[in-house]
């Protein structure tokens, strides 16, 4: 985690990227270079987040429940190879199976 202040220095841009879409407002904003691994407690339904919006629920998209960072930096991938919002939809979906299951 120390590393993460220093490794995104080079990528702060003066506001949102084009590509990024988002409904927050943040204080930095990063060009989309840096893909970090993550855990989570589940997928929700959110009305803020925008991954895949409209897709489940209209007016919601899905966030990552706790989300936390596992240590892994994916220098393998490009920011374009992260996971995309169709995979996060069938991720919870996936999730809701397993739940109705038990």
């Amino acid at each position: 985690l120390a590393n993460i202040p220093e490794m995104l220095q080079k990528h702060v841009i003066p506001r949102k990227h084009s590509r990024v879409q988002s409904m927050l407002e943040a204080d930095v904003w990063f060009e989309p270079a840096v893909v970090l691994e993550i855990l989570g407690a589940e997928i929700t339904l959110s009305p803020i987040h925008t991954c895949a919006m409209d897709s489940i629920r209209k007016g919601s998209g899905l966030a990552i429940r706790f989300p936390r960072f596992t240590g892994k930096y994916r220098l393998d991938k490009a920011a374009e190879d992260a996971t995309a919002s169709a995979e996060v939809v069938e991720m919870y979906r996936s999730q809701l199976k397993k739940i109705s299951e038990t």
